[in-house]
């Protein structure tokens, strides 16, 4: 069985620079490229998750996010790809949801297309509580840093315990095993 971790990007990889269409403004995080670096070393499959509700805001296009995700991963100097998948929900707040966190989606429809991946050495990594919700309703793993925007020591899944905070990526896969 393998396993992976589904990442959020912005406030848990990168700086979150709201609704980011530039890839030059991509700033990300220390020890990020290490800690992935390190995920992969452990066996690890790598998927990136990411909310982009300026896509459906029309703030900016799916093209500008994909080239911000390239030069994200050109910055982190690893061999590419970096990701085995990226899921970018382009809805913004009250249009339908397909993939937009919470919606397990994303990560359910990973777990059935590689059946290899054991659910329980799964885990959903991110800043918000639609990161943690989405984990959740995938009944996997997840894992809180405190990179974002939001504490995520007020979010009530992290209140209501067992969910591990860090404070930064790095910090996280420092833990794995």
């Amino acid at each position: 069985m393998s396993r992976a971790l589904f990442l959020d990007r912005d406030g848990t990889l990168i700086i979150d620079k709201v609704y980011l269409a530039d890839p030059a403004g991509v700033e990300i995080f220390p020890g990020v490229a290490e800690g992935l670096q390190r995920a992969r070393s452990l066996g690890y499959k790598l998927f990136l998750f990411t909310n982009q509700s300026g896509i459906g805001r029309g703030l900016h296009t799916i093209e500008d996010t994909h080239r911000v995700n390239a030069r994200f991963e050109e910055r982190l100097g690893l061999p590419r790809p970096v990701f085995d998948g990226i899921c970018i929900a382009p809805e913004a707040p009250g249009q339908p949801i397909a993939y937009r966190k919470p919606s397990p989606r994303f990560i359910l429809e990973t777990l059935a297309a590689n059946p290899s991946l054991d659910p329980t050495q799964c885990w959903m990594v991110g800043d918000s509580a639609a990161d943690l919700g989405a984990g959740l309703a995938a009944n996997i793993n997840v894992a809180a840093v405190q990179t974002g925007k939001v504490d995520p020591r007020t979010l009530p899944e992290v209140k209501q315990g067992g969910v591990p905070v860090f404070a930064t990526f790095a910090d996280f896969a420092a833990t794995l095993a």
